[in-house]
């Protein structure tokens, strides 16, 4: 099968640090390879892939310090319809933007939806765009856009050698990801602080947080028991997830899948996580950690959490959340298409 990966250009694919759909792109891309797909992937120039990659802006938007980033995708769109004759399939990871002009070409395709679909302006767009077929990262993803023409939710999967299994944690909780006010650090915070652990705070800061985080969070980094590493790469991400005692996933916001909870599995590390969005999908309930509505839950199940097995945490990964079991997924998602294709133009 031929087929066409679409990327975002904000981030390299895969990233250098935080970015998870980039990630996720690259994960498939990469494995799609190895199953033996012809693969094109449209990113930007400083990607790396085994796939044929088609550079759009020579470095990512990010790094690159872009003032005007959709100017840069209306040239990635521009590439990618140029060249259709060449794909089988093509596999947008760009939310909405390519939607009217995919309503006005004849080729199969599919989106992956990676943010958050609760927002006030989807709506519109979704009704009047009810023929887009489009993928899920999770089911509760789905909730806010029942008009839209789902046709399947594919979990994010890992390579199964990405990340380390941990057999004996050091005793250190650890919060990682991005600080903004949906993520919740300060909860992790107080959960650290009634337990009496010491917490790894591993996050990046975007330029969109930093009042946030200067007004509200900065000054209780000043307690003893809290070291701030700031934005990781994969290695330091892949010891820090391994060393914890337990991964504190307090999300107040409807989390579209969580990257980082199935890379904790994949170390052997139980996720205590709010059940917002994907996590109670994720989180089997007393298996591979716990779901708690609140603080005071939180740190009875901190002390719960030598009763959770590491060697389960891993298996849950292993049998659930791998690169193989995304793509295959997404393979059975393409031929899917490509039948309903052929039988429209038979029709």
């Amino acid at each position: 099968m031929k087929i066409a990966q679409v990327a975002p250009l904000y981030e390299s694919v895969p990233p250098h640090g935080y970015g998870g759909t980039e990630r996720v792109v690259s994960y498939l891309t990469e494995e799609l390879v190895r199953l033996g797909e012809e693969v094109t992937l449209f990113a930007s120039g400083d990607s790396k892939t085994a796939a044929h990659l088609i550079p759009i802006s020579p470095r990512s938007l990010r790094l690159g310090k872009a003032v005007d980033t959709l100017a840069h995708h209306i040239v990635l769109l521009e590439e990618v319809f140029q060249r259709l004759d060449q794909f089988d399939i093509v596999h947008f990871h760009i939310d909405y933007l390519h939607f009217p002009l995919s309503r006005r070409a004849s080729f199969a395709h599919v989106t992956t939806l990676h943010g958050r679909l609760d927002l006030p302006d989807l709506p519109p767009v979704y009704n009047e765009f009810p023929d887009m077929p489009v993928v899920s990262i999770s089911h509760s993803q789905r909730r806010p856009l029942p008009q839209a023409q789902w046709i399947g939710t594919v979990y994010h999967g890992l390579p199964a050698d990405s990340f380390d299994f941990q057999e004996k944690p050091e005793d250190y909780l650890l919060f990682l990801g991005r600080i903004s006010p949906e993520k919740r650090v300060d909860r992790a915070i107080e959960i650290a602080r009634r337990t009496g652990r010491k917490l790894k705070i591993a996050a990046k800061i975007d330029r969109a947080d930093r009042y946030y985080f200067n007004k509200h969070i900065k000054h209780l980094l000043n307690e003893p028991f809290i070291e701030f590493i700031g934005e990781v790469r994969l290695a330091e991400k892949n010891k820090l997830l391994g060393g914890a005692f337990a991964f504190l996933f307090p999300i107040d916001w409807p989390e579209p899948f969580g990257l980082v909870m199935i890379e904790a599995l994949a170390c052997g590390t139980p996720v205590i996580g709010f059940p917002r969005g994907s996590v109670p999908e994720i989180i089997v309930e007393g298996e591979t950690g716990f779901i708690v509505e609140d603080i005071d839950r939180a740190v009875e199940a901190v002390g719960k959490i030598e009763q959770i097995s590491r060697a389960r945490c891993r298996r849950e990964f292993e049998q659930r959340f791998t690169d193989r079991h995304m793509a295959e997924d997404y393979i059975r998602i393409y031929q899917q298409l490509l039948n309903r294709s052929s039988t429209q133009v038979a029709a």
